[in-house]
């Protein structure tokens, strides 16, 4: 991650991780109104994960408000360095969720670019730095949001499986999401989670790194793949769509190198997983 020297006075990893003390939060009850943040991957490539994460909203009696007019979080201007450019795409996000309700979002690598780095990328301007801790303290990831607010408690409808969870590296190291994600899938009695080797491992997407450095980015893909495939499970389940897309898609090349038709490893996210599962839908 670059920043201009100003910016790098004071800031450490513990800073980057959780600048404002953020992570440790006071849950609210279940409220009747919230807003979703889709993220722009599910919303080019994975709309069902953001249809089913209202449908498990709304099945609690929430309404959810999405407002139409946001756009991409910040995180890959941010992380490879263009602060100027996060700040002006994570502006034009601050005043869309006018109305007190907490900020749900599906994805904990967009979550934890809105509560961690927000704050931060806003500290020098009084005004926007207070919109945009205000903001943090809204935002909530979908399996933080359910196991600590909504009490998520719904009987596993669906056959008995196996599956790997995989859960992205900010939104197991900025949002604790690991452990809220690992929560909803023991709460499901017919489904058996086998861990992973590499299971505290990046899967080599991080957003733009992928794209800059594809060599190393399919290394790491390889391994995490590797990993997954020798617990002999199916299906890897994450609520981070670009992790799964990182995935699933090195395994599909592999298949296609194979000269296999068969896939040899699916992938969900936790959304969908979880309303298929309490709804009794088949896979």
């Amino acid at each position: 991650m670059c920043f201009k020297i100003d910016e790098l006075k004071n800031y450490n990893l513990e800073h980057a991780l959780n600048p404002y003390g953020l992570t440790d939060r006071i849950y609210p009850t279940k409220p009747t109104d919230v807003y979703l943040f889709a993220t722009c991957l599910i919303d080019q490539f994975t709309p069902q994960a953001g249809l089913d994460t209202v449908k498990l909203l709304e099945r609690e009696g929430i309404r959810v408000h999405y407002p139409d007019q946001q756009t991409c979080c910040g995180q890959p201007a941010h992380s490879s360095g263009y602060q100027d450019e996060a700040r002006a795409v994570a502006l034009a996000q601050l005043d869309l969720f006018k109305e007190p309700w907490p900020v749900v979002v599906p994805s904990g690598s967009c979550g934890g670019m809105m509560r961690s780095h927000y704050p931060h990328l806003f500290a020098h301007d009084p005004v926007l730095h207070a919109k945009a801790v205000a903001l943090a303290e809204r935002v909530f990831e979908l399996s933080e949001f359910l196991v600590h607010v909504v009490n998520f408690d719904h009987q596993d409808l669906g056959e008995p499986c196996t599956i790997a969870l995989h859960t992205s590296c900010h939104a197991r190291r900025q949002m604790g999401a690991h452990e809220t994600s690992a929560a909803l899938l023991d709460s499901l009695a017919n489904v058996e989670v086998r861990e992973q080797a590499r299971i505290e491992e990046c899967c080599g997407f991080g957003g733009t790194f992928a794209m800059l450095y594809p060599d190393i980015s399919e290394a790491i893909a390889t391994d995490k793949v590797a990993a997954i495939k020798a617990t002999g499970v199916p299906r890897v389940v994450s609520a981070d769509c670009g992790c799964l897309l990182n995935i699933t898609g090195r395994s599909a090349k592999q298949d296609e190198l194979a000269g296999s038709k068969q896939v040899s490893l699916a992938g969900e996210h936790l959304a969908s997983f979880l309303w298929r599962r309490t709804q009794g839908e088949k896979a």
